[in-house]
């Protein structure tokens, strides 16, 4: 038994994540996606980059080799898009900082609550997984 070969691939596997709704599982080919999101997220760790980024967020984003659909998402501040292309929560995290919010306040901007609602959700234990186990299976 020990020397039985998997029945799934890891793309098969990887890809059963999507059916979690509201899940994105950050795979290699989400990091190569959205490399130059992520690098210019991290760019604004520096303050000069900061104010770089403020004083002119287009003329700034000009700078990286980011695809128009990524550009529109970092000036919209679309973080479910910017996941979607590859994006890191944690090095978007730089970009809710520049933007002077919170961690949770930006997160909130994901869900379809407002963050007094989603703040509150959390302090009760989180979401609850019913109804959010399986797109496919409907729980």
């Amino acid at each position: 038994m020990a020397d039985q070969k998997p029945t799934q691939s890891i793309h098969e596997y990887l890809a059963e994540f999507d059916d979690i709704p509201g899940t994105r599982v950050y795979t290699a080919a989400r990091a190569r996606r959205g490399y130059h999101i992520n690098q210019f997220a991290m760019s604004l760790m520096k303050a000069e980059n900061r104010e770089r980024f403020k004083a002119d967020e287009k003329a700034y984003l000009d700078e990286w080799d980011i695809s128009d659909e990524g550009k529109a998402a970092l000036l919209a501040r679309d973080y479910n898009k910017l996941l979607d292309l590859g994006g890191n929560v944690y090095f978007l995290s730089k970009l809710f900082s520049t933007d002077g919010l919170s961690f949770a306040e930006a997160v909130s901007t994901m869900t379809d609550m407002t963050f007094p609602e989603y703040r509150e959700m959390m302090m009760q234990g989180g979401r609850s997984p019913e109804g959010n186990r399986s797109i496919k299976g409907g729980y």
